[in-house]
């Protein structure tokens, strides 16, 4: 498959999300299922999603359905149906669909859609990243007093930062310092799993922007079990003025 076939697939994927989530609606929007953290939405989701990628050859890392699709392909389709769950459940325009395809040299090729505004961030590997079909980049911030900043729960120490946000989606927030909406991300734990930030990670790359695991591991990971703390930023400087921020 060629990156545009997978783009192509990509898209398609995030539209049968769209669409199944969209007639789910009042209480059952925020039903839960039997599984800690779990949105009945989140099932309607993948079932769509799944659907769309049987098409192609294949594997598949969901977080809500572990591993699927064609075991062994040379291809892996990195997959979060819905990111940020509670978000999609209360109708906060902030949650995404998420899919990065990975090959043996990392992730190659990448769509977040926050689909409750319809707005795509893409890449692919080498190509740079885009926002509805326009290249993005990062702000050039490099002091933490000018940053405005978007966490994922607590930070360890609380950094004069100009603003920040929390904002409910690490695919989307790791799109926005891509993008250069806002200047960087910091994690309060290791608790985003592959899915989560897979995708972001491309896009950040191709875009300019920096993203690591706060204690250094690879985030390349295959694992359903894998946890990573993220920590991202527009410039070198800044990421390491964030890293004060990180639980000690």
């Amino acid at each position: 498959m060629t990156t545009d076939d997978l783009l192509a697939l990509l898209a398609a994927t995030a539209a049968a999300v769209e669409q199944a989530v969209r007639g789910v609606s009042g209480r059952d929007r925020r039903a839960r299922t039997d599984r800690a953290g779990q949105y009945a939405i989140d099932l309607v989701a993948d079932a769509a999603a799944l659907e769309v990628l049987a098409r192609a050859p294949l594997a598949v890392l969901s977080e809500e359905s572990g591993w699927g699709g064609h075991p062994g392909a040379a291809l892996t389709a990195v997959l979060d149906p819905v990111d940020g769950s509670t978000n999609a459940s209360r109708n906060i325009p902030y949650w995404a669909t998420s899919v990065c395809v990975v090959d043996g040299d990392g992730p190659l090729a990448a769509l977040v859609v926050n689909q409750a505004t319809g707005v795509a961030t893409t890449a692919v590997r080498g190509e740079g990243a885009r926002r509805d079909g326009e290249p993005i980049g990062p702000g050039k911030i490099e002091r933490v007093e000018d940053a405005v900043i978007t966490l994922s729960g607590r930070p360890g120490e609380w950094l004069p930062w100009k603003q920040f946000r929390a904002l409910g989606s690490a695919a989307l927030s790791l799109c926005d310092v891509a993008a250069g909406a806002v200047d960087g991300l910091v994690d309060g734990g290791a608790w985003h799993a592959p899915w989560d930030y897979m995708g972001g990670l491309l896009i950040c790359q191709e875009a300019g922007a920096i993203v690591v695991d706060a204690l250094g591991r690879d985030l390349v990971v295959l694992e359903f079990d894998a946890r990573r703390q993220l920590l991202a930023a527009a410039t070198p400087a800044l990421l390491e003025e964030l890293r004060r921020a990180l639980p000690r």
